[in-house]
């Protein structure tokens, strides 16, 4: 008949700082305590086992509040090994080197997937699922922020602007007959920080620079085109969708470094500078090109825009004499999306629809 292997370790109570030496044994599923003042068993199961480290001493914890401390780790862990409960695996792995890289090569694999393809996935499900009341709020905090950081009021006179409103609302109308537009608010800024630009921000607020409206001063129906290509942004939820986004990457964000708090604070102020995906501006295109046809108005006056983007572009590089990408204070023309050429040849090649029954 086989002994169960015994061990003397020392023993606390919970309510003393003094030791007591102890036999500890494990019979069946209890374990057992032997001391000089009599006989104590424990359940297995509710024991807190201390688990197996490269160093320091053994702690364990019993259910009654008193604990069993043994300061060589070595001679703990052959007892409870050849005492027969066995450890979780987990034990084992976090002792192995090689199971620590390949759970570090896991670890990067899935953060990578989730940021490539996983929070791209869900943003674009969560902007979908946004009431629009809220989605109007972070609109408007938006707003607000950008007038702090980067809007200063429209130098243009108050007649020019509101002939351009009614133009771009004429061109809605004309194109959504049903009343099924989305919902936008368009005002007029100057802001040297994003120079000529237009943006859309969530809840159907468009924004337009002075200088981007100097720049075709000559093409309203081009300023128009710009303007429905920032209403597909709002028609599609791209805005939403980078701010959901910002937030997803900010929460990865925290669980690898443990603080997002500043990365979150930037997520208003990035919608007016950050670009959107190669898809999401193809879809915009296609919406702005859909609503000058439908409006009576030929899409290739986009020609226009994208030809003096590139002009002044070239312009800018060759005043600074280096390869710098001003193209960066013009996010619906950045280079990362579909280049200059794609979408002239996009707008210019459009072909009229058929006439919607």
């Amino acid at each position: 008949m086989s002994t169960a292997p015994r061990l003397l370790s020392t023993w606390f109570d919970g309510q003393s700082p003094r030791a007591q030496v102890c036999e500890l044994c494990i019979e069946g599923n209890e374990l057992v305590l032997t001391l000089v003042s009599g006989e104590r068993r424990y359940p297995v199961r509710q024991v807190r086992w201390a688990e197996r480290r490269s160093h320091g001493q053994r702690q364990t914890e019993l259910p009654d509040g008193s604990l069993i401390q043994h300061a060589d780790a070595g001679a703990w862990d052959a007892w409870r090994q050849a005492s027969g409960p066995r450890e979780a695996a987990v034990v084992g792995w976090m002792q192995s080197w090689r199971a620590t890289l390949v759970a570090m090569g896991a670890s990067v694999v899935f953060l990578g997937a989730a940021w490539v393809w996983g929070v791209p996935w869900l943003s674009r499900a969560l902007a979908q699922q946004v009431p629009h009341s809220l989605e109007a709020r972070l609109g408007e905090q938006g707003m607000q922020q950008l007038d702090r950081l980067f809007l200063q009021p429209s130098m243009l006179p108050a007649q020019q602007q509101q002939a351009l409103r009614e133009r771009f609302a004429s061109a809605v109308q004309r194109a959504h007959p049903q009343g099924d537009a989305p919902v936008w608010q368009l005002s007029f800024h100057q802001s040297k920080a994003l120079g000529a630009n237009a943006f859309a921000l969530p809840g159907g607020y468009i924004v337009i620079t002075d200088d981007l409206v100097k720049l075709l001063a000559d093409q309203p129906d081009a300023i128009v085109g710009v303007l429905a290509h920032e209403l597909g942004h709002v028609h599609h939820r791209h805005g939403l969708d980078l701010m959901v986004r910002a937030s997803l990457i900010s929460a990865l964000v925290g669980v690898v470094l443990g603080d997002a708090s500043g990365f979150l604070a930037t997520v208003p102020a990035t919608l007016a500078t950050q670009a959107y995906s190669r898809d999401a501006e193809r879809l915009a295109d296609a919406f702005a090109a859909q609503l000058l046809d439908r409006s009576g108005v030929s899409p290739s006056v986009m020609v226009a825009f994208f030809e003096r983007i590139r002009q002044q572009e070239q312009a800018d590089q060759d005043d600074d004499g280096d390869d710098s990408d001003d193209s960066a204070a013009l996010p619906i023309a950045i280079s990362s999306h579909p280049d200059h050429d794609e979408r002239i040849r996009f707008f210019r090649e459009w072909k009229t629809e058929p006439a919607r029954p």
